[in-house]
């Protein structure tokens, strides 16, 4: 299971730390998913989730407002032994002094922001989503191909970086090289990155390692890109039928996601930049619902019955 820290959210988003001398290194979130205590404030802790980010709005900062002291901090004291991850207040809330001393007493970080809260459950809720999205490390090359993620996959020797380096060379953008970090922040989306102790560079056999950035710029390269096709490169077997309309797609499956994925078969002549951006654009004009092999087969039906 992966986790963050509470120091990275608050470096990330920039927000008020109510408790600076507490050690937030070692306070650690695992939810992707956050809660608005809001029952929770009335008294009812049944199915109450204390393992997910806690964050307090206007609506439950009024209605604590309105309980005496000695009401309001029997309700949090009840709260903050659940040893929740952290707790947000939004729109420049001050936490109330009780709840500043039941934080500390159970080392329960407490956090602020100036934004309302609806932004900012709607910034942090696709934040965790991404930091702790399930992941793998797969053996190929990813890159940004006129906006569609091109994961390029095949035996080692094969080609992949090599078709990288001429699709980098012809405008497009690196991801990453070798070694792709798969993560898988929706059933619909997986993204795509590099380590980053590799990241930018890529290695071509015959030359050794070429630095992506200094060669050829900041605009060859992206950080992260969504995964939208596979392309497996392999070596031309005469014995093997190819898909030569593409009237079927063919998926694989990463993390439970299904990803379209094409066959490119090599030998000698064949220029795989023009492929790759090819395959790139067909895929995106699926996506916008028009199919190439559709029309000429639908073309086709209409000349025939003439």
């Amino acid at each position: 299971m992966y986790t963050v820290t509470i120091s990275e959210v608050l470096q990330d988003f920039g927000l008020i730390n109510f408790l600076p001398q507490m050690d937030l290194s070692r306070r650690v979130i695992r939810q992707p998913k956050i809660n608005r205590p809001a029952l929770q404030m009335t008294g009812f802790f049944q199915h109450f989730d204390g393992d997910r980010m806690q964050i307090i709005g206007f609506v439950e900062h009024s209605y604590l407002s309105r309980m005496d002291e000695t009401e309001r901090t029997q309700i949090l004291k009840k709260f903050f032994s659940y040893n929740i991850p952290c707790l947000v207040l939004c729109r420049s809330l001050a936490p109330f002094p009780e709840m500043l001393a039941l934080a500390e007493k159970n080392n329960t970080p407490l956090l602020g922001c100036d934004e309302s809260t609806t932004d900012f459950i709607s910034e942090i809720l696709r934040w965790l989503k991404v930091q702790l999205a399930p992941r793998i490390t797969m053996h190929g090359v990813m890159v940004d191909v006129y906006g569609e993620g091109l994961l390029i996959t095949g035996e080692s020797g094969i080609g992949k970086s090599e078709m990288a380096l001429e699709l980098i060379k012809r405008g497009h953008r690196l991801v990453a090289d070798d070694a792709v970090e798969v993560k898988r922040v929706s059933k619909q989306t997986l993204i795509g990155s590099c380590p980053e102790n590799i990241r930018f560079f890529i290695e071509v056999r015959g030359i050794g390692i070429i630095d992506v950035r200094q060669t050829f710029g900041v605009q060859s390269i992206k950080i992260t890109q969504n995964i939208d096709l596979v392309l497996r490169l392999e070596e031309w077997n005469s014995g093997k039928t190819y898909d030569r309309l593409g009237l079927d797609t063919e998926t694989t499956e990463i993390l439970g996601n299904h990803i379209p994925i094409q066959t490119i078969p090599i030998r000698p002549g064949r220029n795989l930049a023009m492929i790759g951006e090819a395959a790139a654009v067909n895929h995106r004009q699926k996506k916008m619902g028009y199919s190439a092999a559709l029309a000429l087969t639908a073309q086709l039906k209409v000349n025939s019955s003439k």
